[in-house]
C-alpha cells in the first residue's frame, strides 16, 4: 500500500476548498492539532469546511469521492441507529476511510453554527478565505479544553457508589455463569468508574493539567508502568474462571486508585461500601451451585 503524505493530502483539502465558492474556511481539529501528541502514520485527517450553506454538500454524497479512492464512507447524521453526538447538531459529517489507509474526517459547519465549534482549545485555522478570523482570531490549539478536571466530593462519592453498587449485582451473573452479561457489565459500566477513577488518579498527579485522552487513549504515558500492567490484567479472557481474577484484580485497582484520589484531594472513601460488597462477593464466589437462599 502507498499512502498519501501529509503535504499531499492538506493539499487536496485546500484546493477543494479553493475551486468552491460556498467554502469560506477551513479549520482542523483533534490530534494533528495537539502539540502533545506524537505524530504517526494512523493519524486522521480532523477538518471543518465553514460553509454558507450545507444543501449544495448533501444533494450528491459522490462528490467527496474528489479527495481519493474511499473503503467506506459513513455520514453520521444520515443514519438511524447510530445518530450523531448533539454536539454536532446543524452541521453534516462525512467520515472518509480511504484505500491508502488515510482518513478525513470532514465536517460541514454552516457559518451561523459556527461558534459551536470554535471553542474547542485544538481548533485551528488552516485557511481563513473569507477573512471570518481576521478581527477576532483563535487562540494556538492546545489540548487544555480536554484536561481531567478535578472532582467534586460528591462526583468523587458518586464514581464509587457506582462502582460498587454495581459489583454487588455483578456477583449473582458470576455465579450463574451468565459470563456474556458479566463481562458487558464489567467492560461497559464498572470500566467506566474504574477508568474515571483512573484519570482522577493521573490529573492528581500532574496537578490536572493534563489531557489522559478519549478511552484511556494516553494511559500508557501517564500511567507507571506497574500501574498500567494492573489495569491490562483486569481484562478477562471470557472464561469463569478468568472473569473472577479479572473481577478481583478490578477491584483491588479500584480501592487503591480510590483511595490515592481521596487522600489527595481531602475526601472520604467509603470503606464500609469496600468492605460489605467485598465480603458479599467472596461470598457468592465460595456458594455451591445447589445453594438456596434461607430466611430467617
Amino acid at each position: 500500500m502507498v499512502s498519501r503524505s501529509e503535504a499531499q493530502i492538506l493539499e487536496i483539502i485546500l484546493e477543494v476548498a479553493a475551486k468552491d465558492s460556498g467554502i469560506l474556511a477551513v479549520l482542523q481539529d483533534g490530534s494533528r492539532s495537539n502539540p502533545n501528541v506524537t505524530k504517526d502514520i494512523f493519524q486522521d485527517y480532523d477538518i471543518i469546511y465553514v460553509v454558507e450553506h450545507l444543501g449544495p454538500f448533501l444533494a450528491n454524497p459522490a462528490w467527496v469521492e474528489v479527495f481519493g479512492e474511499l473503503m467506506i464512507l459513513q455520514m453520521p447524521e444520515d443514519m438511524e441507529l447510530y445518530p450523531p453526538t448533539p454536539e454536532l447538531a446543524g452541521a453534516f459529517s462525512y467520515l472518509l476511510q480511504f484505500t491508502d489507509g488515510n482518513r478525513i474526517d470532514l465536517t460541514l459547519v454552516p457559518l451561523e453554527k459556527l461558534s459551536h465549534f470554535t471553542g474547542d482549545s485544538l481548533c485551528k485555522v488552516l485557511w481563513d478565505k473569507k477573512g471570518l478570523f481576521t478581527r477576532a482570531p483563535l487562540p494556538p490549539a492546545s489540548d487544555r479544553g480536554y484536561w481531567v478536571q478535578k472532582p467534586s466530593a460528591r462526583s468523587f462519592e458518586d464514581c464509587c457508589n457506582e462502582f460498587w453498587y454495581t459489583n454487588a449485582g455483578l456477583a449473582k451473573g458470576l455465579w450463574r455463569e451468565e459470563l456474556i452479561w458479566v463481562n458487558e457489565l464489567l467492560n461497559q459500566v464498572i470500566r467506566g468508574a474504574l477508568m474515571q477513577m483512573a484519570d482522577w488518579y493521573i490529573g492528581c498527579q500532574y496537578g490536572f493539567a493534563v489531557n489522559p485522552g478519549k478511552f484511556g487513549k494516553y494511559y500508557q504515558r501517564y500511567l507507571q508502568p506497574e500501574a498500567y500492567s494492573r489495569l491490562l490484567a483486569t481484562y478477562s479472557r471470557g472464561d469463569l474462571t478468568d472473569t473472577w481474577r479479572a473481577v478481583w484484580a478490578t477491584i483491588e485497582l479500584f480501592r487503591d486508585w480510590a483511595g490515592y484520589v481521596s487522600e489527595k484531594l481531602g475526601y472520604s472513601y467509603r470503606l464500609d461500601w469496600d468492605r460489605k460488597v467485598t465480603g458479599y462477593i467472596a461470598h457468592v464466589q465460595q456458594l455451591p451451585k445447589e445453594a438456596v437462599r434461607i430466611y430467617g
